[in-house]
């Protein structure tokens, strides 16, 4: 009867194999893990970098083109409604 890990034969080849096979099972499941956590940080790292880049702008007193173009419009409205009360006064 062989030993564990003993295949009969006497090829060292066959020996490495059996006797690493299990550990090399192992160590592809392993470089595959790191692998796909490697694309989730890849996929992460626009983000993470674009809400860097805000707060660093927000700490320069910048603001977005989004919040830019919100207060246009609420100055725009705001103008509206004084025209319509300065028009009301003249009546």
């Amino acid at each position: 009867m062989d030993a564990p890990g003993n295949t009969g034969s006497d090829d060292p080849f066959d020996r490495l194999v059996s006797a690493v096979g299990p550990r090399l099972d192992e160590a592809r499941a392993l470089i595959e893990e790191a692998t796909s956590r490697l694309r989730g940080d890849t996929l992460r790292m626009p983000e993470n970098a674009k809400q860097r880049l805000r707060d660093l702008l927000r700490e320069l007193g910048l603001v977005t083109r989004e919040e830019l173009e919100e207060l246009e419009l609420r100055i725009a409205q705001l103008e509206h409604r004084l025209r319509l009360v300065e028009r009301d006064r003249g009546e």
